[in-house]
């Protein structure tokens, strides 16, 4: 790690100065002085002065021979205002008024060292005082032909005889040696300005927020903020004891970013950036960019470079060309903060890989990982964007989780939460003392439902944050993919809006049509740069083409917004209001069960039972059922079962794998203790993990539960109007048309032999699942033996088995 440089001492620090000039009005020049005495030169320097023109040899004095033994002439005084400006931190090129420039008389200098004793020039075989202008500015003119690769020897009162530099170098005889962080180029390239400019910046990291790099042969921090409006902005930091008096930033033109290169600020440094606003006051913000914070509820950013190796190079060349529809595709939702709480990344990468992989999901799912300040919002209200929460870690510790998971075969998903932000006054809201992240239109910008304000997707520098955020969270921690939040509040410009209180767009419609276009250019982006990566959309009305290719147009005039999958908000609420009905009253709802295949291939599809079904009083999954304790968990394990067949990928949330009765608490996460072998219970609830271990071990290995996801080749139904039995029987066909059949029994009897159509082309048939068996739980109802297919049509086909259907319960049959 880069070493970080010593604070400043506390006689720098603004409650205690000692030897400061009396009071006056800041910005004023100070009263003239007569010259400082002769610069003192290094005793026994350590290269020889240059001849001039940098030639070495003898012959007359060089300008550096006339710097060392002549006079440091005073330099001209800053104009009033370009003063004022300065100390301020409203001037837009403050490296044009510090740092060394040549002028006739030779190479003026100029530093700003807020509460220094005295500053020199120093450079091979020099070091010339420079005379105080008050308020911290310090100058002189030195009779140099040429600038030198000079530093700053910087004295404070508690300065000793023997000092140690800012960035390593010794200061000899009292002080600390630093380099003049305007003495260098801008570290940011025309070709980042010019593609940030354009909003095309598809790396954007890389050029904005603090990077630690080498510039000019120096070892510092580039610090960059895109604050179009600001008068100024300044470096904060600890490096400073947060006085930004003399770091401020210069402005990189009409690109509307600001950039200072710090020597010997290094990896670990916190920071903010002190804004100049319109109006002239000031707002300390955290950097938008940031890619580490300190964690809440402090608000700082952090210097930060990663150092992790990766070693999932099989996993992301095994997913390449890895059709997302057409694969095994089962999620584990999971709350990285509460499901073992306590646990950091890398405690987690000891746990989680095994916990998944032994219950055999495909993927996991993290609520979003984004920095955020209030831990209640579960991560849905972001402020750190680049920065995976400091709660749990650094953002290398969550690249070892992540490639942990990886090594163990399971695919990470996150929620990425693109629609709205906080209003916290250190975050983004009006960054730059305007409206600058979310649009400005106050009509526009503020979110009715949850108090946030909502980014201006038509301003292309704010589309460029996001659609470089996207690329980032897939690149820089090798995610595989994203989960979009709440895209339905981001398409309607009437979302949870009264009439009157929203303008249509341009052709008179409610669609937002710059929210449309930014989805479609952040899909298009993560897919060309990303191969294997899926994105997903939370999506609750029935937008037309959600997971359709950009550039295919519907009838609605719209191309596709590019998404690979779409969460089934109707299945999911149809479905789970069908079994929260008693049995006796489910022959009126039945259609609730069967609607889903109208509308089941017009999206690409996941069936979710979130987070967001087990919170709020909506209770747990099992104790959404009705009946006893073992109807409870017949109904939980028959849904499971439907819905594991049921064409759509599939999302659990943690704790429903073994049916946890209590909703589910950020604060405590899953109730572990249910598993427990001294729990009296406990065989209840381990059965039921036991059952979703089958699910998802049988459904990889069965194409017909996932080839033909999207397509209606893969589905047909064998009885669906079965109302007054409560009786779902449906077949999946995979690719080369080899079935499984799917037969749900929603009512608390046994029917004994049930006859079920089937194809004349399978001899028998066999249970391969049954939600009912003991091991889960269940009464032990089932069919042992195969099934032998008789010639009796049925359901419209050939042949039929009469297999017996368990109560509650859901039966799966295979080809024997």
């Amino acid at each position: 790690m880069t070493a970080r440089p010593s604070p400043e001492p506390p006689s720098a620090r603004p409650d205690g100065p000692r030897d400061r000039p009396p009071a006056r009005v800041l910005g004023q020049p100070p009263p003239p002085t007569q010259p400082l005495p002769h610069p003192q030169p290094l005793p026994h320097p350590t290269t020889p002065p240059a001849a001039p023109h940098g030639r070495p040899g003898s012959g007359p004095a060089t300008a550096r021979d006339e710097a060392a033994r002549g006079v440091v002439l005073a330099a001209a005084p800053l104009a009033g205002d370009e003063r004022r400006r300065l100390l301020e931190g409203t001037h837009h090129d403050p490296h044009a008024l510090l740092g060394a420039h040549p002028e006739p008389a030779g190479v003026r200098f100029r530093a700003l060292r807020p509460f220094a004793r005295s500053v020199a020039v120093v450079a091979p075989g020099l070091r010339a005082p420079l005379r105080s202008e008050g308020d911290g500015l310090f100058s002189g003119v030195l009779p140099l032909r040429e600038i030198p690769e000079y530093r700053l020897l910087v004295s404070y009162d508690t300065d000793g005889d023997a000092g140690t530099g800012e960035d390593g170098g010794g200061g000899g005889g009292g002080g600390r040696e630093v380099h003049d962080p305007y003495r260098f180029l801008p570290a940011l390239g025309e070709l980042d300005l010019h593609l940030i400019g354009e909003g095309r910046h598809e790396r954007l990291w890389q050029a904005l927020g603090a990077w630690p790099m080498v510039h000019q042969g120096v070892t510092g921090t580039r610090f960059t903020v895109w604050a179009p409006n600001a008068l100024g902005v300044r470096v904060v930091g600890d490096f400073c004891c947060w006085d930004g008096t003399a770091f401020p930033m210069r402005s990189l033109g009409a690109s509307g970013v600001w950039e200072l290169f710090l020597p010997g600020v290094g990896e670990g440094a916190l920071y903010k950036f002190d804004i100049a606003r319109p109006d002239g006051s000031h707002t300390v913000r955290a950097d938008p960019m940031a890619r580490r914070t300190e964690c809440p509820p402090a608000t700082a950013s952090i210097v930060h470079a990663s150092h992790h190796r990766w070693h999932d190079q099989a996993w992301l060349a095994g997913r390449v060309g890895r059709e997302v529809t057409e694969s095994p595709f089962s999620v584990y939702e999971v709350h990285l903060p509460s499901w073992r709480p306590g646990l950091g990344y890398r405690e987690l990468a000891e746990q989680l890989p095994a916990y998944v992989k032994d219950l055999g999901f495909t993927h996991v799912e993290f609520m979003p990982v984004a920095e955020h300040p209030f831990g209640g919002s579960w991560g849905y209200q972001v402020t750190g964007f680049y920065a995976p929460t400091a709660r749990l870690g650094t953002p290398d510790d969550f690249k070892h989780l992540v490639d942990a998971l990886h090594r163990a075969g399971i695919g990470v998903l996150v929620d990425w939460v693109p629609a709205h932000f906080p209003r916290d006054d250190w975050a983004l809201a009006e960054f730059d003392g305007r409206p600058l992240y979310e649009h400005g239109d106050p009509a526009r910008a503020a979110h009715p439902d949850w108090g946030t304000l909502v980014f201006d997707y038509g301003r292309r520098e704010v589309r460029n944050f996001l659609v470089a955020n996207a690329v980032y969270w897939c690149e820089e921690f090798h995610v595989d993919g994203l989960r979009v939040d709440a895209v339905a509040s981001m398409l309607y410009l009437d979302y949870s809006r009264d009439s009157g209180a929203w303008s249509p767009n341009a052709y008179g419609g409610r669609e937002d049509l710059d929210a449309v276009a930014f989805l479609q250019e952040m899909n298009a982006t993560v897919y060309r740069r990303c191969p294997g990566v899926v994105t997903i959309a939370e999506e609750s009305t029935a937008w037309d083409g959600v997971t359709r290719a950009t550039h295919h147009v519907g009838p609605g005039g719209f191309g596709g917004l590019g998404f690979g999958l779409k969460w089934n908000m109707g299945w999911m609420h149809d479905s789970l209001g069908y079994v929260a009905h008693d049995p006796v009253h489910r022959r009126y709802h039945h259609h609730e069960m069967t609607f889903s295949m109208v509308y089941a291939y017009s999206e690409n599809y996941v069936l979710p039972i979130s987070h967001d079904e087990v919170v709020h009083g909506k209770r747990a999954l099992v104790s959404k059922m009705p009946g006893d304790w073992w109807q409870q968990r017949a109904n939980h394990r028959a849904y499971l079962g439907f819905m594991w067949a049921h064409p759509g990928k599939q999302l659990l949330f943690m704790g429903q794998e073994f049916a946890q009765g209590a909703e589910w608490s950020q604060e405590h996460g899953p109730d572990w203790w249910l598993l427990d072998p001294s729990y009296e219970a406990e065989p209840d609830h381990r059965g039921v993990r036991d059952l979703v271990r089958d699910l998802n071990t049988v459904y990889a290995a069965t194409p017909a539960l996932w080839q033909r996801d999207s397509a209606p080749e893969g589905f047909a139904w064998i009885d669906g109007d079965a109302a007054q039995d409560n009786v779902f029987a449906f077949s999946r066909h995979a690719a080369d048309g080899t079935p499984l059949v799917c037969v749900s029994n929603m009512s608390p009897v046994v029917r004994h032999e049930y006859r079920i159509g089937v194809s004349d082309e399978v001899p028998a048939w066999v249970e391969v699942l049954n939600t009912d068996a003991e091991r889960y739980g269940g009464s032990g109802v089932g069919n042992p033996d195969p099934l032998k297919a008789e010639p009796y049509g049925w359901h419209g086909r050939p042949a039929s088995v009469v297999p017996v259907l368990p109560p509650l319960s859901t039966i799966w049959l295979r080809p024997a």
